[in-house]
């Protein structure tokens, strides 16, 4: 099938006449985003969205952060490698043709706030089932999410009231992870428990190496009401002042500083003969810009969704999930291609993992064929054609600052990116019925200002009571150190006694060898303590009555 030649766009054009050594200079730098009238920018609620952001303590149990999947370093996406990004998909089995490699979140937390394992994940952490998408251009779109579930008009998460006419997209999305029982909350998670978290913690008390900015304010006003208070007047913390701040802090995030910024600036050396030439393959030969907008209109918002190819529409039908349409079924939000370089994964699946496999995968046509876009058609690029497609993209289009995280695009260092923690396990533990082994579970950061510290326990003897023996020093778990009961046996949270020996108890949910697990939720000693933690679990199937798990060395801070 034929398709007719797009007509070269006047603002391509011109930017052919500044590559070929022109005169023209063309205004065609990634503008800045425009706020809604409802949640004008201003410096305090920006650097209170950024302290959000980064903060772990926003997730129900002090995992995760907005950006713990959104690094500046990555192109705004996950920065994180590996199986843990991997979702079954579809079919629900790993290792298949469907699988997503998605975004690791929390594990899986029931109603009630305690340990429930997941079909899928058991006791590990959940993984997303779409790829996270950059955060960094979030601001130019009228839709968020892969599917667009996030509108244009933003209504308050707690009232339900239209709290942006026309424009709140960003605000829509950041109103979302919070609650999600996949991302960051236990199930059914409530606005009124994130707010009353919010009201009572240190604001980043879990992140390390501060922005000077987020530093600054945090000297003026270190706990949260007081942020707010800046921010919008009062000490209220609502769920429509923390989306508004989210998505104030993403807006301020103009990655307008690439070296196809300033070619566009009439700089004709900003870019080099190839990427020049990539540029001319994507406008032109690719006309890949039809769809991954190159030169936004100032002031107008972007609604672009296409199918792609990517996958069958049967294990993804999209934004038909939100628009009922079966002509949407399998299309996604087309990105803006501005740092795209940096990413790790690349497509709403996370299936590639290099612009060299999404440049083939877009010359060849797409690889599913089902209600794909009529755009999608094979390219026929060359060798060099593909290899200068791929250096604009990957060099041409990256703003230094994102690369190298400097202002605005600096962040604190999140709790889990620190290498050695304040929690270490050791020692190999005491096998029970059936040869498994009590596994100790540390399921939140140790630290004294953080309400509830949890600390869990897997594959123990489903219905025995487990004790958690808690000591100074490892040597008393010696010969002879039984557990001492703290409490009624399935009491559901106890708090350390720091003694010579000391225990919470519980009763373990689930059946048979194996299956047992169970969350213990404790007040914490004085920040600095350190003590040493094990799990007995009372088994008949093990050496003296009792299975035990591995060792760990907990310092409170």
């Amino acid at each position: 099938m034929q398709f007719p030649a797009r007509p070269l766009r006047s603002l391509a054009l011109s930017g052919l006449l500044v590559c070929l050594g022109g005169l023209t200079r063309v205004e065609a730098q990634l503008p800045a985003p425009p706020a809604p009238p409802e949640n004008p920018i201003t410096p305090s609620k920006a650097v209170l969205g950024k302290i959000l952001f980064w903060d772990e303590q926003l997730s129900s149990d002090n995992t995760v952060a907005c950006g713990t999947c959104h690094i500046p370093a990555a192109g705004g996406s996950d920065a994180r490698t590996g199986e843990v990004l991997r979702n079954p998909g579809a079919d629900g089995l790993m290792h298949t043709g469907d699988d997503v490699f998605g975004s690791p979140g929390v594990v899986n937390w029931d109603a009630d706030d305690e340990l429930d394992p997941d079909p899928i994940f058991g006791l590990g952490q959940q993984t997303t089932g779409r790829h996270s998408p950059t955060f960094l251009t979030g601001a130019f779109f009228r839709r968020n999410f892969w599917d667009g579930r996030a509108g244009d008009q933003f209504l308050d998460p707690e009232t339900g009231a239209v709290a942006i006419q026309t424009g709140g997209a960003l605000e829509s999305q950041a109103a979302g992870p919070p609650v999600n029982d996949v991302e960051m909350a236990h199930e059914v998670r409530s606005w009124s428990e994130i707010t009353a978290k919010l009201a009572r913690v240190k604001p980043l008390h879990l992140a390390r190496n501060l922005p000077p900015d987020v530093r600054t304010a945090l000297a003026l006003r270190p706990t949260y009401p007081a942020l707010f208070q800046a921010a919008f007047g009062s000490p209220d913390i609502t769920a429509r002042r923390i989306a508004f701040a989210l998505a104030t802090y993403e807006r301020i995030l103009v990655p307008n500083q690439s070296p196809f910024d300033e070619f566009m600036h009439g700089d004709i050396n900003a870019l080099t003969a190839d990427q020049r030439a990539g540029f001319l393959v994507m406008e032109i030969q690719g006309e890949c810009s039809s769809c991954h907008e190159l030169f936004p209109t100032p002031g107008q918002l972007l609604n672009p969704f296409r199918n792609t190819g990517v996958r069958p529409v049967s294990e993804d039908i999209g934004l038909q999930a939100v628009t009922g349409l079966p002509s949407d079924a399998g299309k996604f939000k087309v990105p803006l291609l501005w740092n795209i370089g940096l990413r790790e994964r690349f497509f709403h699946n996370g299936s590639l993992t290099s612009l060299v496999d999404v440049v083939e995968f877009y010359d060849r046509g797409g690889d599913f064929f089902d209600n794909t876009d009529p755009l999608l058609r094979p390219l026929g690029l060359s060798t060099l054609e593909k290899a200068q497609l791929v250096d604009f993209l990957q060099n041409g289009l990256t703003d230094p600052r994102v690369a190298a995280e400097l202002p605005p695009f600096d962040r604190p260092t999140l709790y889990s990116e620190v290498p050695v923690h304040e929690t270490v396990l050791y020692g190999t533990g005491v096998a029970g019925t059936g040869g498994a082994v009590p596994q100790m579970l540390v399921l939140t950061p140790t630290a004294g200002y953080t309400p509830g510290f949890k600390i869990g326990l897997a594959q123990g003897l489903g219905g025995a009571q487990a004790f958690l023996v808690v000591t100074l020093h490892a040597r008393n778990f010696g010969p002879g150190s039984g557990p001492v009961a703290n409490g009624a046996g399935g009491t559901r949270s106890s708090s350390i006694v720091v003694g010579p020996r000391t225990a919470g108890t519980l009763l373990l949910d689930g059946a048979g060898a194996g299956a047992g697990y169970g969350t213990l939720v404790l007040d914490p000693p004085p920040p600095m303590s350190q003590v040493h933690a094990q799990w007995w679990v009372v088994d008949p199937g093990a050496a003296g009555g009792f299975a035990k798990s591995e060792f760990a060395e907990l310092v409170f801070f």
